[in-house]
C-alpha cells in the first residue's frame, strides 16, 4: 500500500509497469519473513533438539536452509529486472555482475517460491481430502505430509467442512477488505505527500545538541510521523473484528430467536403456545408423533389453543406439573410471594367436570370484574363485549372458566331434590341462551354485579370451611336465587313454579317469594361444610375461582421480581429455540458435575452476617435493602416474628436466605441439585400412566414415609432411582479433612449441604501419618464420602448424621504439585460418571427450569455439527452479580455480552470456540482418554479452562455453543477484585502467547481460522498492549520533535495538519475509552432487551463513568500482559468473592495500582506537560484538544479511578485514617515475616519478585526500556534560560554532575542516619542543616547570578525526577550487582523518596476533594445508581444501621 500510495496513489496504477515490478518485491519480503519464521521455529524448539527424532530436526533445518535460500535468491533475480536499478537494487546487481536484465528468471523464481503454496491453497479449498491426508498413516503419505506437519498425535485432521471454511473466510475476506480501504486511504494515502515534502525539506534549526547534523531526508521526524501510524495499521485489525463480529454476532442471535419473548407482555401474548412448546422440547417423542414439529415451524402450525380436546388434556397436564415446580421453584428462593405464586400456578389436577383449558390466574386476572361491568352497561347491546372477546383470547377463557367453575361448585354443593331441580332449569335456560348467543339481548344484565357480589362471598365462606358459616351460606345461596329468579330472569318465574309442582303465585306486595317451603333451609339441602376428605381438591378449586373473581387490578407486574422476570422470559423464549428432541430419562446419556472448593465460603453464620464494618452496616443489613422484596417474601414463608427470630430453625433459615444471594458453596450446590430434581419429574412424566399423571406429581411427591417403607417400588421411588442412575454431583472439597479434624465451621457446613441433600458426594485429599520403613510418613489419600445414615434408638427412621467413606484410593505423594483449581479436579474426577461432564467453578447457579432442558443439551453429543460431533458443549451464561454496584453492572455486562455474543459467532462460523470455564459440559470419555479437563502444569496453565480447549481442539474435538440454556454465575463486584480478576486472566494469556498450544494451533490452523483463533484469544491482549503502546510512541515522538526543535521547522510547511496521524490516533482513542467494548454489549441487549433498552443503558453507563472503568481496565490488562512477555512469573490471585461495602485504604490501594497505573500515568503527564511547554503543533485545532483530551483522560483515570470507586472515597474521616495508616506503612522497616500491607520495604522486594527469575533477555529489555527516561534531561537541559544556546555536550554532561550531588548528598544522609541518628543525634542535625543551607546558597546564586527563572526549576524537576527514576529501574534490574557493590541501601531508599512523592502526589487532590460534602454524595449515588433503581438509598445502608441502633439505645 506504500508503494502504491507513493506511486501515485491511484489503484489504476498498479497496472503501470514501473508500479508493478516495485509491487512485486512483496515476494521478497514474504521471502524474509519466512526466514524469520523459520528461525523462531529453531529459537522455540531449542531446548527439546535432545529428545527430537533426527527427522524433525533435518526438517527444521531444511526450511531454515530453504528460507535462507529463497531470501538471496529472491532479491538477486529482481535486481536484474530493473535496467537502471538505485539504492540497493544497483548494490546487488554490482556485487553479481551487471549482465542484460532477465525479468523472466525473476518470475520463475516467484513461480517457484509460491509453488507449495499454491499446493496448500488447493488443499485449502478441498479440506476433506487435506483431512484424509493428515490422518492418514500410509508411509507415502506421511512422506509426502513430512514436510508441513510434524509426526504428533495432535494437530492433525483439524480443518472443518467446506461449507465451515467458505462462511469464516467470507468473514474475513470482508473485514480485510474493509480494514484494508480504510487504512489505505484514511491513513496511509494522506501521509505519503507531506513525508515527501518533509524528507525533501532538510530541516537544520535544532534546540540540543544533535550527533547527526548533516542527515538530509529527516529521517527522525519521518519515524516519528509513521510510528503510530503503523502500530495503529496493525492494531485496528481488532477494532473491525468487533465492529464485524457485533453486527454477524447479532444477526445470528436473531436467527436463533434470541429476544422474541423479553417482556412479561410478549409472554402473556404467546402463552397460549407455550403449552405445546413444553411438549415439544420437554417431553420425550412418542412413536405415534415421531415428526412433530419444532421451533418456529410449531409456532405457526399448531397453537395449543387449535388442538383436539384429548391431545390438550394429556399435554395440559405434562405442562401443568413442569410449570408449577418452575413456580414452587421461584417461591422456595423466595423471588415471589405466596399471591404471586397463586396467581402463577396451573391447576396441578385439571378439573375433567370443567372441559376448559385453566391457564394460569395471572393472564385471567381483572377478565370477571371487567366482564361484569361491561355486561352492566351494555344495555342489551352485545357489539363491545364480542369485540372484546373475539380480541382477547384470555378473556373468553376467563369467562368460560368462571361459569362452568360457578356451576360445577353450585351443582356440587347442591344436595337436596328440590333445589337440584331449580338449579338445572336455571342453568339450563342459561345454556340455551350461551347456545343461542342471546345472554346480552334475553337476559337483565344489570343486576349482574348483585349475583357477582354475592358468589364473592359464597366464595370466601367454602375457603373458610366453618361450620358456623351455614346460616350465611344458607342466606347467600337463597339471595343468589332471588336475584336470578327476579332481576335477571324477569319474564321467566315459571321456572320456579314448574319446579314446585303448583299454582302459587306471589303477590306483588308479598316479601317471600315462597311461604310454604324454604328452599335450601334443609339440613341435608346444600353441603357444607366440606368433608376433610374433599378439602384439599375443593381448596384449590375455589382458591382459584377466588383469584379469578377478586384480582381487579391489571397481573402485568406478576412476577413484580426483576430476576424472576428475566428468568421466565428467557426460559419460555428458549422453548422456540432449535435443540434436540427430548429422549425419555431412562434411555438419555448419564452425566455428572464436578464443583472445585478450596476454603470459599460455605454458609455465612450469623456472626458474619450481623458484624458490622466501620460504618455500622453489617452484611444481613445490606443483603435486607439490596432484595427488599426477597426479604419480605423469605419472612412471610417462614413466617418470621421478631420476638420469634432467636429460635434455631429461624436462625438456619436465615442463613441459607442470605448464603443464596452471595457467591457461596451452598448457593452452587442448591443449584446443582436441580438436575436431581428435575430428572425425577421428568421421570416421573415418563413412566406415569394415565391415572397418575391426572393425579399430578405432587401427590407422587407427597407420599409418606411408611408409605414408602411399604411401596419401597413406589413410583416416586422409581423416579429417584433412575434420576440417580442418572446424575452425579461431586464437590471436590480439598481441604476438607484437615477442616474436619481442626474442628473448622466450613466442615460442619459442607456436611450440612449433604444432610440436606443425601445425593451429594464429597471428594478431598485426606492426609494420614503411617508407619513405613520403620519411620512416620504422610500417606495421601483421594477420598469420596456421601452423609451416613444411622438409626436412632428410640427411632426406625433413618438419621442422617456423620460422613461415610464410598471409595479411598491411595495416591503416589502430594496431589496439589501444580496450580491449585486444576489438581483440584483431577484427583476427583475419577469419582464422576457417565457420558458427560460439567465443570462448575464454586460461584455458579443453577435454575430449576434450566435443569429441565439438560436432557436436551446432552443430545447434541449424538448430533454432528460439521464434520465431527462435539467434544465441548458450550452454554452462555447470566451474570447474577450485576444489580450490587455500578462497578458490577459494567462487569457483568462486559462478560455478558462474551458468553453470548462472543461465543456465539467463535462457535460458528469461526470454529474457534474454546472452553472458557464455567457452564461448559464435557464429552467425559473423550477427554478422560485425551489428557483430561485440566492442564495443571504451574505457571503456564495459571488459565487452566481454556487449555481444557485447545486440548480438545487439538486432538479431533469440536467446541459448539448453546444459548437455549443458561447457568448463573458470580463476578466479582469491586475495583480491586476485578482487577486483580483481570490481572489474572492477562497473566494467563501472556502464558498462553508463549505456550505449545497456541504454537500448535497457529501452525495447524488454515490462514483465516488462525487469524480468528489469534484476534479472540491472545491477539486481543496484544492489541490492547499495542494501544497503549500507541500513546506512548506518539507522546515520545511528539517530545522529541518538540525538545529537538524540528517542530519548529515543521510548523511552516504544510504537512502541519497531521491529518492521517489524527485520524489513527482517533481509533485508538475509540479502544481506550472503551466504546468498542461496549459495541457487543449494546447489540446483545438490544437483541434481548430491545434496542431502545440498549442505548438507554449505554447512555447510563456513561453517566456512571463507565468510560473510566474501562480505561482503567485498559492499564491493568497492558501492564500485567506485558510484563508477563518481558518476565514470566504468572501467579493466582485470589480476588475474594464477598459483598464490597467497605472503604479501601488508601495504602492498599497504592500497593496493588502503583506500578500498573500510578507510574505510567505520572509519566504520561509529565510528557503531556513537557509537550504543552514545549510543543508547537496543534494548538489551535480541534484535533490537538481531541487528541490531548483523550489522553489526559488517560492520565486521570489511571492516577484516580481507584479512588474514585472505594466507597466513602472522599470523606474527610476516612481521608485522615488513610494518611496515618499510609505513612506508618510507609515508614516501617522490612524483614523476614513481615508481610507486604505492613512494610513498604517487603511489599517493594516483592514486587521485584519477577525479575528474580527473568531470563537475560528480559532483564536486557527492561533495562533498554528504562534508558527512555534519561530522555527528559538530554532534551530539557537545552531549554533552561541559564544555558543561553548552548548546544555543546557539555551542558549535558554538567547536568550529570548535579544528579551525583544529589545521589551523594542522599547517601550521606543516609549513611549519616544509620551511623549519628543515635549517639551523636546533634551532629547529625548539624549534618542535615549545612545541606539546607547549601542548597539554599546555590539556589540563590542562580537565580541572582545565572538569571534561573521559576519556569527553570519546574523544568528541572521534570528534567532530574524521571533521570532518578530510570536509575532506580535499572538498578533494580541489576540488583545482584548492586547488592555487590553495597549500593543496595541507597537504591532502596531513593525508592522510597519516590514513593513518598508518588504518595503526595495522588494524595492531594484527593484531600482538596475531601473538603466538599457534594463529591462524596456524588459519588454515593455514582457508585450505586444500580440500587438505587431497585429502590435502595444508600444513606439507610451508610448511616441507617447507626441511626437504628442509637434510637434503640434511646428506649
Amino acid at each position: 500500500m506504500i508503494i502504491l500510495a507513493w506511486n501515485g496513489g491511484s489503484l489504476a496504477n498498479i497496472f503501470d509497469y514501473v508500479v508493478f515490478k516495485k509491487i512485486l518485491s512483496i515476494f521478497i519480503t514474504s521471502a524474509i519473513l519466512n526466514l524469520g519464521q523459520a528461525t523462531l521455529d529453531i529459537i522455540f524448539n531449542w531446548k527439546a533438539r535432545r529428545t527430537m527424532e533426527f527427522a524433525v530436526k533435518l526438517r527444521y533445518f531444511l526450511k531454515f536452509t530453504m528460507a535462507a535460500l529463497w531470501v538471496v535468491l529472491l532479491p538477486v533475480t529482481y535486481a536484474y529486472t530493473w535496467e537502471n536499478p538505485t539504492g540497493i537494487i544497483r548494490a546487488i546487481k554490482s556485487w553479481f555482475g551487471n549482465g542484460q536484465n532477465h525479468p523472466p528468471l525473476f518470475v520463475i523464481s516467484v513461480v517457484m517460491y509460491l509453488s507449495p503454496s499454491m499446493l496448500s491453497a488447493i488443499l485449502f479449498l478441498l479440506p476433506f481430502l487435506r483431512r484424509k491426508l493428515e490422518s492418514s498413516d500410509f508411509k507415502l503419505v506421511r512422506l509426502i505430509m513430512w514436510w508441513s506437519q510434524p509426526r504428533l498425535f495432535v494437530g492433525r485432521g483439524m480443518h472443518e467442512s467446506a461449507f465451515s471454511l467458505f462462511m469464516y473466510t467470507m468473514f474475513w475476506i470482508a473485514l480485510l477488505l474493509t480494514k484494508f480501504a480504510f487504512s489505505y486511504y484514511v491513513e496511509i494515502k494522506p501521509l505519503v505527500e507531506p513525508t515527501k515534502d518533509i524528507m525533501k525539506s532538510p530541516i537544520h534549526t535544532y534546540r540540543w545538541h544533535e550527533f547527526f547534523p548533516r542527515e538530509k531526508s529527516n529521517i527522525g521526524v519521518v519515524i516519528a510521523l509513521w510510528a503510530p501510524i503503523i502500530l495503529v495499521y496493525f492494531m485496528d485489525t481488532q477494532i473491525w473484528y468487533t465492529i464485524f463480529s457485533t453486527l454477524l454476532g447479532g444477526i445470528y442471535g436473531a436467527f436463533q430467536r434470541l429476544g422474541e419473548i423479553r417482556t412479561l407482555g410478549m409472554l402473556r401474548s404467546r402463552f397460549d403456545s407455550i403449552p405445546l412448546a413444553f411438549n415439544s422440547c420437554l417431553i420425550p417423542v412418542e412413536t405415534s408423533d415421531a415428526k412433530r414439529k419444532k421451533g418456529l415451524k410449531s409456532y405457526l402450525h399448531n397453537r395449543f389453543k387449535e388442538m383436539e380436546h384429548a391431545d390438550k388434556e394429556n399435554i395440559a397436564a405434562r405442562f401443568a406439573q413442569m410449570w408449577n415446580e418452575i413456580v414452587t421453584s421461584f417461591r422456595e428462593e423466595d423471588l415471589i410471594n405466596n399471591r404471586e405464586k397463586e396467581l402463577l400456578l396451573v391447576p396441578y389436577v385439571s378439573d375433567q367436570a370443567l372441559g376448559v383449558v385453566q391457564w394460569p390466574p395471572f393472564l385471567l386476572a381483572s377478565k370477571i370484574p371487567i366482564a361484569v361491568a361491561m355486561a352492566k352497561d351494555s344495555n342489551g347491546k352485545d357489539r363491545d363485549l364480542k369485540k372484546r372477546l373475539d380480541n382477547d383470547y384470555y378473556f373468553s377463557c376467563a369467562i368460560e372458566e368462571c361459569y362452568k367453575s360457578f356451576k360445577n361448585i353450585i351443582n356440587g354443593l347442591v344436595q337436596g331434590e328440590p333445589e337440584k331441580r331449580v338449579i338445572s332449569k336455571i342453568f339450563e335456560e342459561v345454556d340455551k341462551c350461551i347456545a343461542e348467543d342471546k345472554v346480552i339481548t334475553d337476559l337483565n344484565m344489570r343486576a349482574l354485579p348483585d349475583l357477582y357480589n354475592k358468589f364473592v362471598e359464597l366464595v370466601n365462606y367454602l375457603e373458610k370451611n366453618d361450620e358456623k358459616d351455614r346460616s350465611a351460606v344458607i342466606k347467600i345461596f337463597q339471595d343468589m336465587l332471588e336475584i336470578l329468579t327476579r332481576d335477571i330472569f324477569e319474564d321467566q318465574l315459571s321456572i320456579v313454579e314448574s319446579n314446585h309442582g303448583g299454582s302459587y303465585r306471589r303477590n306483588e306486595d308479598t316479601t317471600t317469594w315462597d311461604q310454604e317451603y324454604q328452599l335450601f333451609q334443609p339440613s341435608g339441602a346444600i353441603k357444607f361444610p366440606l368433608k376433610v376428605t374433599d378439602t384439599d381438591a375443593w381448596l384449590e378449586k375455589i382458591k382459584r375461582l377466588e383469584l379469578l373473581l377478586t384480582v381487579k387490578e391489571s397481573a402485568m407486574d406478576v412476577p413484580s421480581n426483576l430476576e424472576a422476570r428475566r428468568r421466565l422470559t428467557f426460559f419460555t423464549n428458549s422453548l422456540f429455540m432449535d435443540m434436540p428432541d427430548a429422549p425419555k430419562v431412562r434411555n438419555m446419556l448419564s452425566f455428572s458435575a464436578l464443583t472445585p472448593y478450596y476454603n470459599e465460603p460455605v454458609l455465612f453464620s450469623i456472626k458474619e452476617l450481623e458484624e458490622e464494618n466501620e460504618d455500622g452496616v453489617s452484611t444481613l443489613f445490606y443483603l435486607q435493602k439490596i432484595y427488599p422484596d426477597e426479604w419480605k417474601n423469605f419472612q412471610e414463608r417462614v413466617g418470621w416474628e421478631e420476638e420469634l427470630k432467636e429460635s434455631e430453625e429461624l436462625m438456619e433459615e436465615l442463613r441459607l436466605w442470605a448464603s443464596y444471594r452471595g457467591q457461596t458453596l451452598a448457593r452452587t450446590v442448591r443449584g446443582m441439585m436441580y438436575y436431581r430434581k428435575a430428572l425425577i419429574l421428568e421421570a416421573f412424566l415418563d413412566m406415569a400412566k394415565r391415572e397418575d399423571l391426572m393425579e399430578g406429581y405432587k401427590a407422587a411427591e407427597s407420599v409418606t414415609d411408611e408409605q414408602w417403607k411399604i411401596h419401597q417400588r413406589s413410583l416416586f421411588a422409581q423416579c429417584e432411582a433412575v434420576a440417580d442412575m442418572k446424575f452425579t454431583y461431586v464437590v471436590s472439597c480439598q481441604q476438607y479433612g484437615n477442616d474436619k479434624r481442626a474442628a473448622l465451621s466450613s466442615a460442619q457446613d459442607i456436611l450440612q449441604l449433604m444432610r440436606n441433600y443425601s445425593s451429594l458426594r464429597v471428594a478431598y485429599i485426606d492426609e494420614v501419618e503411617e508407619v513405613g520403613d520403620k519411620k512416620m510418613e504422610t500417606a495421601y489419600y483421594s477420598t469420596l464420602v456421601k452423609v451416613a445414615l444411622t438409626k436412632d434408638s428410640e427411632s426406625v427412621d433413618p438419621v442422617q448424621n456423620l460422613d461415610q467413606v464410598i471409595y479411598r484410593i491411595k495416591l503416589p505423594g502430594p496431589a496439589m504439585l501444580g496450580e491449585g483449581k486444576p489438581e483440584n479436579q483431577n484427583h476427583a474426577i475419577i469419582f464422576t460418571r457417565g457420558e458427560g461432564l460439567q465443570t462448575i467453578d464454586m460461584n455458579q447457579d443453577n435454575y430449576m427450569e434450566e435443569a429441565l432442558k439438560m436432557r436436551n443439551l446432552l443430545q447434541e453429543f449424538l448430533k454432528e455439527h460439521g464434520v465431527r460431533r462435539p467434544s465441548i458443549l458450550g452454554v452462555r451464561e447470566h451474570i447474577f452479580t450485576g444489580s450490587v454496584s455500578s462497578l458490577a453492572w459494567f462487569m457483568s455486562n462486559q462478560e455478558h455480552s462474551f458468553v453470548t455474543i462472543g461465543q456465539r459467532l467463535l462457535a460458528n462460523p469461526l470454529k474457534v470456540r474454546f472452553h472458557y470455564g464455567h457452564p461448559d459440559v464435557f464429552d467425559r470419555l473423550f477427554h478422560l482418554t485425551r489428557g483430561g479437563v485440566s492442564k495443571a502444569s504451574k505457571s503456564i496453565n495459571l488459565s487452566e479452562d481454556i487449555f481444557a480447549g485447545y486440548n480438545s481442539t487439538l486432538r479431533g474435538g469440536n467446541v459448539t455453543h448453546h444459548e437455549y440454556v443458561q447457568v448463573g454465575k458470580g463476578r466479582d463486584v469491586g475495583l480491586n477484585q476485578i482487577s486483580k480478576f483481570e490481572a489474572k486472566v492477562a497473566n494467563g494469556n501472556g502464558e498462553q502467547t508463549l505456550s505449545r498450544d497456541i504454537y500448535r494451533l497457529g501452525h495447524r490452523f488454515d490462514f483465516f481460522r488462525m487469524l480468528s483463533c489469534y484476534f479472540t484469544t491472545v491477539g486481543f491482549y496484544f492489541s490492547t498492549l499495542l494501544t497503549v503502546v500507541t500513546v506512548y510512541v506518539f507522546l515520545y515522538g511528539r517530545l522529541y520533535l518538540a525538545l529537538s526543535g524540528l517542530e519548529v521547522g515543521l510548523s511552516h510547511g504544510r504537512f502541519i495538519h497531521n491529518h492521517p496521524l489524527q485520524v489513527a490516533l482517533a481509533s485508538q482513542s475509540l479502544v481506550q475509552l472503551g466504546f468498542l467494548m461496549a459495541l457487543p454489549m449494546m447489540m446483545e441487549i438490544g437483541l434481548e432487551r430491545g434496542f431502545g433498552k440498549a442505548l438507554s443503558e449505554f447512555i447510563m453507563m456513561n453517566l456512571q463513568l463507565a468510560a473510566v472503568f474501562f480505561t482503567f481496565s485498559l492499564g491493568t490488562k497492558t501492564h500485567y500482559y506485558g510484563r508477563m512477555l518481558l518476565h514470566g512469573g504468572a501467579q493466582y490471585r485470589g480476588t475474594g468473592r464477598g459483598f464490597v461495602v467497605f472503604h479501601a485504604k488508601f495504602a492498599e490501594n497504592y500497593r496493588l495500582y502503583s506500578r500498573s497505573h500510578f507510574v505510567k500515568g505520572i509519566e504520561l503527564m509529565i510528557l503531556l506537560i513537557i509537550y504543552q511547554l514545549f510543543g508547537q503543533s496543534y494548538r489551535s485545532t480541534i484535533a490537538y484538544i481531541f487528541i490531548t483530551f483523550c489522553m489526559w483522560f488517560l492520565v486521570l483515570t489511571w492516577l484516580f479511578a481507584p479512588f474514585l470507586f472505594n466507597p466513602s472515597g472522599f470523606e474527610w474521616a476516612k481521608i485522615v485514617d488513610d494518611w496515618s495508616d499510609w505513612n506508618k506503612w510507609i515508614s516501617n522497616r522490612g524483614g523476614i515475616g513481615v508481610s507486604p500491607d505492613k512494610s513498604w520495604e517487603s511489599w517493594w522486594e516483592m514486587e521485584q519478585e519477577h525479575l528474580k527469575y527473568s531470563g537475560t533477555i528480559g532483564i536486557f529489555l527492561e533495562i533498554i526500556l528504562a534508558v527512555r527516561f534519561f530522555i527528559y534531561q538530554y532534551g530539557l537541559i537545552y531549554h533552561l534560560h541559564i544555558t543561553g544556546n548552548n548546544k555543546s555536550i557539555l551542558v549535558y554532561l554538567i547536568s550529570w554532575l548535579v544528579i551525583v550531588v544529589v545521589l551523594l548528598v542522599m547517601k550521606t544522609v543516609s549513611v549519616g542516619r544509620q551511623r549519628f541518628s543515635a549517639d551523636f543525634q546533634l551532629f547529625f542535625r548539624l549534618i542535615k542543616f549545612l545541606i539546607f543551607v547549601s542548597f539554599t546558597a546555590v539556589l540563590i546564586v542562580l537565580i541572582v547570578l545565572f538569571q534561573m527563572t521559576l519556569q527553570d526549576i519546574f523544568v528541572c524537576f521534570l528534567a532530574f525526577l524521571p533521570t532518578g527514576w530510570g536509575i532506580l529501574l535499572i538498578a533494580q534490574a541489576c540488583k545482584p550487582l548492586a547488592r555487590q557493590v553495597g549500593l543496595w541501601g541507597s537504591v532502596r531508599a531513593l525508592a522510597r523518596a519516590y514513593e513518598i512523592i508518588m504518595g503526595v502526589l495522588l494524595f492531594t487532590p484527593i484531600t482538596i476533594f475531601a473538603w466538599f460534602p457534594f463529591v462524596s454524595e456524588f459519588q454515593t449515588r455514582m457508585l450505586f445508581n444500580q440500587a438505587f433503581s431497585r429502590g435502595l438509598q444508600i444513606s439507610r445502608i451508610l448511616g441507617g444501621q447507626k441511626k437504628e441502633r442509637s434510637s434503640r439505645n434511646k428506649d
